[in-house]
């Protein structure tokens, strides 16, 4: 018995340490607003969790001990400032200090201005607008780019239904609502790959709508978003030209975009330099040949209730020209 409770203990200590880390963790905060947020978690919970002690001493000596000795237990003075007074007067600074915490503006006045991302949640993917030094649009899909050590703030809304917008390391949860924009300013400390999604449910994929967050040095940042707005580069070699032939002979530019190959469809998502992301299928599968391949023929297998079909029509050799066409879009 005392072995088995010494295992339990460590199992439970071991999946308590490991929540406490990982990409997608708020208790191990990468931004302002995480950093807050979870010093006002550990605050409540370490308070929350000395008060209960000291409730439990006091329940075990009103139960035990001779009855002389707690006869002060019963004294209306205590009563009244243990019952109410002292409940009334932490909650309200608690709560004081969690709207003080939160609603601080991460930015001050001698920070640079933020740069502004516009993220749109889809049914079940997020299309992502970035702005050049012209101020002319850049659009990407299911994965965020953000410099280091910069405010970002990220303009959030939605087309359809109300999604809600979550990076756990890097700030709290703000909804998407359709037809209002939401604003939501980050700053990350340093650079690094963590995970954002979906926190409301939002329908048949709602659980596997996810978002990897890249967050990168200033310069290298700036140095992606020029290759970013530039067109798609033409393929490089016959099997890829032969899996663009395909796109277009098939249809899929009736819902994808490309940049400088005629497909300017927003039913899906932008694959312009799909190629060059982290992941596919919002946050489902990695970016290689083989999982472009998997992802057009067994989609609804793998992300069941999304919107696009699976494409069972491909010879094995028609699917692996395709493949090798988006996996160069970089």
């Amino acid at each position: 018995m005392r072995r088995d409770a010494r295992t339990f203990l460590l199992v439970a200590l071991a999946l308590f340490a490991a929540g406490c880390e990982g990409v997608q963790s708020a208790l191990a905060p990468e931004g302002v607003h995480a950093e807050r947020s979870a010093f006002l978690f550990w605050a409540m919970t370490i308070g929350g969790t000395l008060i209960f002690a000291a409730l439990i001493v006091l329940t075990g000596f009103a139960l035990l001990a001779p009855r002389r000795s707690r006869q002060w237990m019963t004294q209306e003075s205590l009563l009244i400032g243990a019952g109410v007074v002292f409940p009334v007067v932490t909650l309200s600074v608690l709560l004081t200090y969690g709207f003080i915490v939160t609603g601080r503006p991460v930015s001050g006045d001698g920070e640079p201005r933020p740069i502004e991302i516009a993220v749109d949640g889809r049914r079940w993917w997020w299309s992502v607008t970035y702005r050049d030094e012209d101020n002319r649009p850049v659009v990407s899909a299911n994965e965020l780019r953000i410099p280091a050590g910069r405010p970002v703030a990220i303009k959030l809304t939605s087309p359809d239904v109300i999604h809600s917008f979550w990076i756990p390391k890097l700030a709290g949860k703000l909804d998407m609502i359709p037809g209002r924009v939401n604003l939501l300013t980050l700053n990350a400390r340093r650079v690094g790959v963590m995970r954002g999604q979906c926190a409301e449910y939002c329908g048949g994929a709602h659980a596997l709508m996810a978002f990897n967050v890249v967050v990168m040095a200033p310069e290298a940042f700036e140095a992606w978003l020029r290759r970013e707005r530039a067109s798609a580069l033409e393929p490089a070699d016959a099997l890829a030209q032969q899996g663009k032939a395909l796109f277009f002979a098939t249809g899929c530019n009736a819902c994808h975009s490309i940049r400088g190959a005629a497909a300017a469809s927003e039913l899906g998502p932008d694959l312009t330099h799909v190629g060059g992301r982290t992941s596919i299928g919002a946050a489902t599968l990695g970016v290689d040949k083989a999982n472009f391949a998997r992802w057009i023929r067994d989609n609804q297998h793998i992300k069941p209730g999304n919107l696009m079909p699976a494409y069972g029509i491909f010879t094995p050799g028609q699917l692996d020209a395709l493949a090798s066409y988006l996996a160069g879009l970089h």
